[in-house]
């Protein structure tokens, strides 16, 4: 396992800023946060021109992107095309957001096949975030969502299992499904919190891993607006030195 930076963490800069703050922080490897509205890196843009958008990233950065991560719904068609800037960028997981609570199941299996089969050709696996709010945080709907979409993956973010409706539930039936873990520190009140202040166990989440013999990436993801560009840089540090230290 190794430990990452989501740009995430540094939402609201310009991507040669988010890569200068990363590489601060002591990373050489990066999750790309992809996001319409607040986000500057575009899923439907990137996905229009993959060649492109994978030159112009090894242009201005030498981190090691492992993955992207849509923060909205997108059409198979992106999804295609993001498969293909990541096999150029020689990444291998698209981490996407589950539908809202409420989706008929159904439904959601389609959307999710349908993504699956538009990386495929490509080799690129798709993941299915778990998240408070949507139809994954539960994790008998995720488990099932994942039986029922061939090819389909767990991004796990431990979240759930400390704050929301279905946290007595735990994350240990997802941790066969997991390709990618996503973590910050969160209290039974709040979803995130200060490292240190929270309920998140690492040392747990990560012998779980190492038990069912899982080499995953360890993303860092703070979650925008909940800090100052300070206090962010600083959390980001403290939560990559405990996980290193854990590895």
């Amino acid at each position: 396992m190794f430990v990452v930076a989501s740009s995430q963490c540094f939402w609201d800069l310009e991507p040669a800023q988010i890569y200068d703050r990363v590489q601060e922080t002591g990373f050489d490897k990066i999750e790309l946060w992809l996001d319409a509205e607040r986000s500057p890196f575009d899923p439907a843009e990137i996905a229009a021109d993959p060649e492109g958008f994978a030159n112009r990233f090894r242009e201005a950065t030498r981190l090691t992107p492992i993955a992207f991560q849509l923060g909205h719904d997108v059409s198979a068609e992106t999804i295609a095309g993001l498969g293909k800037v990541a096999k150029h960028l020689k990444f291998a997981t698209i981490a996407v957001p589950a539908s809202p609570n409420g989706t008929p199941f159904n439904e959601e299996i389609d959307r999710l096949r349908g993504f699956t089969a538009a990386t495929a050709a490509d080799g690129i696996r798709v993941t299915l975030m778990t998240k408070v709010g949507d139809l994954s945080e539960d994790p008998d709907t995720v488990r099932s969502l994942v039986e029922s979409a061939a090819g389909l993956g767990v991004t796990l973010d431990p979240t759930f299992a400390v704050t929301g409706p279905f946290r007595k539930l735990g994350y240990e039936s997802l941790v066969p499904y997991t390709h990618h873990v996503h973590l910050r520190d969160s209290s039974p009140d709040a979803v995130q919190v200060p490292v240190g202040l929270g309920e998140v166990d690492y040392a747990k989440l990560i012998n779980k891993l190492e038990r069912a013999g899982k080499r995953v990436p360890l993303t860092i993801d703070l979650l925008p607006d909940d800090s100052s560009l300070e206090t962010r840089l600083l959390e980001v540090r403290k939560l990559r030195m405990l996980l290193e230290t854990l590895l």
